[in-house]
């Protein structure tokens, strides 16, 4: 059998994520881990009987692998697609997409310009419970939307500042923000409110602790996403949806959808991310394509989220049109 060549740019937590979901596919072979912690990508290498590089070039240039999964901090994205890119690679990287909405598109004209497969790790689009949802809301659409992020304080030192992450709702809620797009359509303005409370804990954090972003969707529907990093526990993670006599609670772990009959729970079935990365995988091997999220369609999300953190920032309303990089 013909294998899939992978190589890894990164390798932290969610690397290690995709390491072990590629691991269990027949056709796949990682041949090459990079990252700017040598000792990190030499970990994985030996637990795939791969190679380390602490360069990413050096990496591609040896191995020569037919795609690449990136899986680096927000503040990292930019130069490493753009070199794949120019390279012909298709590539899978996880969000959110960048820092900035200008790196994001600059990326995203190299990938069309090479017609390049990519996926971005959106993996609630793979949940069984989203296409459930999809199906209730087809001939009963969503009119108000609540959504949360109520979490608490992720722990890399790059996470709590605004310039290396983007702030909570570029880097954490992006999931949520990315739902609301898939099941109630395309945002045209956002309204949102920051705060941010000094904790003697976490001095040298300066992205918002808690926000609020008001949505108003084309379709007429209206929203409101809030987000905190304040606690120490994930007290919600979640998207509630409310229609024409119906109320659907989503979150990564289950579905409940309220007619009024009550409140029947069930849990989601199978790895969202086994099948984000197999329909990669399938895709770069020629089969059809039924990657839910490429970098194109992220790249919307993207925007959204800039669009939540620049209102925040400004305290005046955004309309997603005027967004640029």
């Amino acid at each position: 059998m013909t294998q899939t060549r992978i190589g890894f740019i990164g390798a932290g937590g969610i690397a290690n994520r995709h390491v072990d979901v590629l691991r269990g596919f027949v056709d796949v072979q990682i041949v090459g881990f990079s990252d700017v912690a040598q000792e990190r990508a030499q970990e994985l290498a030996t637990r795939c009987d791969a190679r380390a590089y602490a360069d990413y070039r050096a990496m591609l240039d040896a191995e020569g692998p037919d795609a690449v999964f990136i899986c680096v901090p927000p503040f990292a994205h930019g130069d490493l697609e753009l070199e794949i890119a120019n390279r012909g690679l298709p590539f899978f990287v996880e969000k959110p997409l960048a820092i900035t909405l200008a790196t994001a598109e600059q990326v995203a004209a190299a990938i069309d310009a090479h017609d390049l497969i990519t996926g971005v790790g959106y993996h609630w689009r793979y949940l069984d419970t989203i296409d459930e949802a999809q199906a209730q809301l087809r001939d009963n659409p969503a009119r108000l939307v609540l959504g949360y992020w109520l979490d608490s304080t992720p722990p890399p030192a790059w996470w709590g500042r605004e310039e290396q992450s983007g702030g909570q709702m570029i880097e954490q809620t992006t999931h949520i923000f990315d739902l609301t797009r898939l099941l109630v359509g395309e945002v045209e303005r956002v309204f949102a409110f920051g705060s941010n409370t000094h904790r003697e804990r976490f001095p040298d954090l300066n992205v918002f602790d808690a926000t609020t972003a008001s949505l108003q969707f084309k379709s007429g529907a209206v929203g409101t996403l809030a987000s905190t990093y304040l606690l120490n526990w994930q007290h919600r993670v979640g998207l509630h949806l409310f229609g024409d006599g119906m109320a659907i609670e989503l979150s990564a772990f289950d579905i409940m959808i309220d007619v009024g009959r009550g409140r029947p729970l069930r849990a989601a079935q199978g790895d969202p991310v086994v099948r984000q990365d197999r329909d990669f995988i399938d895709a770069v091997q020629g089969k059809e394509n039924r990657i839910r999220s490429p970098y194109s369609e992220a790249l919307k999300t993207h925007r959204l989220t800039i669009a939540a953190t620049q209102s925040a920032h400004a305290g005046i309303p955004v309309e997603l049109e005027a967004v640029d990089g």
